[in-house]
């Protein structure tokens, strides 16, 4: 049975409810409004599902996101929607403590947050979010995984190039929200912006994420779309992001022609230039979204692959809560205000680099000169929806 929302006119595509007690699936397109693809993708998804009207083993949600710069073609109006999900904007912004909003962006996500809050405090079972994107350069499609199993589990089920740590380098993702809330997140970046093989692989992507989701019962039809998005993939891998170039209007960021998605770049490659001068590689690895758009805060970012031991490894070592033993190293401190939190001084645990708190479920939060702190994920391995 399909459903709308006081919203349904700006943001909701489609609310197709069966069994309440089911899986929860929510799915946003173009939080980004140059990026079409994803809004449209569902929305075929959505007139699919209402021609053929599939048994619902749970609840399905499909959003379009920056409805305002939808409308204008642009990435934004006055700030980054996928930044703006930060604990102090989300207050401001939740239904029942909402201020008048200031921004664009603002009105966007307390417009969001009024069907996001009766989404989630209704779920009776596992949650998933998926967030639909394109990026400016060619290359080939990719998942963005924050790295907790949960996460993992539901992105290994896709044929696709897995991308493990972009949400680390970056603050005030909706992905990030919706993870901190317990929900299990994937990213997924179809292609450039208008083409349309971009489209095709979102909506293959977005039916594969409700059968694997247990929503929508596997069959012949349904299972090409594996082939849909493996054709795209060309050879599925995991990745770990090594390195973001962040950049401000002010910097004139402007990155050299030709470079693609996991082109592989050598250290001290030149890679772009900036009112500064030369930017180069600090390292080698791919490059991953290299920006040919004016709007944007990220230039570039460097990748690696990782080996699959090292997945199976860090999948051990949270699983018996080896994480828990770091505070009593010397030079790490948990948190008073936050247990899973820890202040790194690397003078002293210089032998425990970034990558090791990576390995036990650690995010990396920022620098403050010679210190690092850290935070472990509160749902790394168990869902605060499901009844056991």
């Amino acid at each position: 049975m399909e459903m709308h929302s006081n919203q349904s006119d700006k943001h909701l595509i489609a609310e197709f409810i069966g069994d309440q007690d089911g899986p929860t699936l929510i799915a946003f397109g173009s939080i980004h409004g140059n990026e079409a693809a994803g809004a449209e993708a569902l929305q075929r998804v959505a007139s699919t599902m209402r021609a053929d009207h599939p048994r619902l083993n749970g609840r399905v949600y499909f959003f379009r996101g920056n409805v305002r710069a939808i409308e204008k073609g642009v990435r934004f109006i006055d700030s980054d929607l996928n930044r703006h999900w930060t604990p102090e904007n989300v207050i401001r912004s939740l239904p029942d403590t909402a201020i008048p909003p200031h921004l664009s962006e603002d009105k966007e996500q307390a417009e969001l947050l009024k069907d996001l809050d009766r989404i989630i405090k209704s779920a009776k079972d596992e949650v998933y979010a998926l967030d639909l994107h394109s990026t400016s350069a060619e290359g080939v499609p990719f998942a963005t995984v924050g790295d907790t199993l949960r996460n993992r589990a539901f992105a290994q089920k896709l044929p696709v190039t897995i991308l493990l740590g972009i949400e680390e380098q970056l603050e005030g993702t909706l992905l990030e929200y919706l993870n901190n809330l317990g929900a299990v997140t994937l990213g997924y970046e179809g292609g450039q912006h208008y083409a349309e093989s971009t489209l095709a692989v979102h909506e293959a992507l977005t039916w594969r994420a409700l059968v694997n989701a247990g929503i929508v019962e596997e069959s012949d039809e349904l299972r090409r779309f594996n082939e849909v998005l493996r054709k795209a993939t060309k050879r599925p891998r995991i990745l770990e992001v090594r390195y973001r170039h962040a950049i401000t209007a002010a910097d004139d960021f402007r990155m050299l022609p030709g470079f693609n998605n996991f082109d592989p770049i050598r250290r001290s490659q030149l890679l772009a230039n900036d009112r500064n001068g030369p930017v180069v590689a600090d390292e080698k690895g791919l490059v991953i979204m290299p920006l040919y758009q004016k709007l944007g805060e990220d230039g570039f970012f460097i990748g690696r692959e990782i080996l699959p031991f090292w997945l199976w490894l860090s999948g051990v070592l949270r699983r018996l809560n080896v994480g828990n033993i770091m505070r009593h190293l010397p030079g790490v401190h948990r948190s008073e205000k936050d247990p899973d939190t820890f202040d790194i001084d690397t003078n002293v645990a210089r032998f425990f680099p970034l990558q090791v708190f990576h390995l036990l479920g650690f995010r990396k939060r920022r620098w403050y000169e010679n210190r690092l702190v850290v935070s472990r994920r509160k749902f790394d391995t168990h869902s605060p929806f499901r009844k056991l």
